[in-house]
């Protein structure tokens, strides 16, 4: 029997215990999360085709497009040409045997509106919106050069500046 009331007491006193008096501790600190986003800034320019060139001038038109970082403001350029002589408002397309076919780049279709007064002289504002921005380019080679026969060519430099 004296077990019995010592086994009684044993789980008496087991059955008492709550385990909502177990001490617990919780310790909290905190994560610090960081990133720089740096602007940046990639431009495509596809060749300018003037296909065949005719006596009363030849037109074409290409498409420059610029995508930056949302949101970076930026200014798009074109260079003067590469061919000798060549100045913002006239480019020079080169070669056979060093004839100069002129051509001109501009901004809108009516024909008016050179991209490029004077070297540096003009830029396209532009502010990112977070896709690719084009810029319609109107190619002009006026009519009536007399130029040689061949292949011309010409290499002008779109430079993004941000």
């Amino acid at each position: 029997m004296k077990y019995a009331s010592f086994a009684f007491a044993l789980c008496f006193l087991a059955s008492t215990l709550d385990s909502s008096h177990v001490l617990a501790a919780t310790l909290s600190t905190t994560l610090s999360v960081s990133a720089t986003v740096v602007s940046s800034c990639r431009a495509s320019a596809p060749a300018t085709a003037f296909g065949t060139y005719s006596a009363t001038g030849t037109n074409a038109t290409s498409s420059v497009s610029v995508n930056c970082t949302n949101p970076t403001a930026y200014d798009v350029s074109y260079s003067t040409s590469q061919a000798p002589n060549a100045t913002a408002i006239k480019r020079n397309t080169d070669d056979p045997a060093t004839d100069s076919l002129g051509h001109s780049l501009l901004s809108n279709s009516a024909y008016n509106v050179n991209r490029g007064r004077a070297a540096g002289a003009y830029a396209m504002p532009g502010t990112a919106r977070g896709s690719s921005h084009p810029y319609a380019s109107y190619g002009q080679a006026a009519g009536a050069h007399p130029v040689a026969p061949g292949a011309f060519a010409d290499s002008v430099m779109i430079s993004v500046t941000y």
